[in-house]
């Protein structure tokens, strides 16, 4: 009998800016930034699409301050993220 495994996450992938915003986090802010690419891993159209900007979402972690704006590809398999706040 197989071992029950968690949901499938997409492979993450960091824009320029996105990579040098993670690099000014503490590590609280990263510990909540890592919470929320976590998040979208899971279920990438968690995220709230962006009026006039149709690939990209904007989900923003529920009880932070969190932001990540990020696109899906066309299967879902990896998630770009170009832009992270915290």
């Amino acid at each position: 009998m197989s071992p029950k495994h968690g949901p499938r996450r997409t492979q993450v992938h960091f824009g320029d800016a996105a990579a040098e915003q993670l690099e000014g986090f503490n590590i609280p802010e990263t510990i909540a930034a890592d919470r929320a690419i976590v998040a979208i891993q899971v279920n990438p159209d968690i995220g709230d699409p962006i009026p006039d900007n149709p690939p990209f979402r904007d989900y923003r972690e529920p009880g932070t301050s969190v932001r990540v704006v990020y696109y899906a590809t066309a299967l879902g398999s990896q998630v770009v993220i170009a832009y992270i706040e915290v």
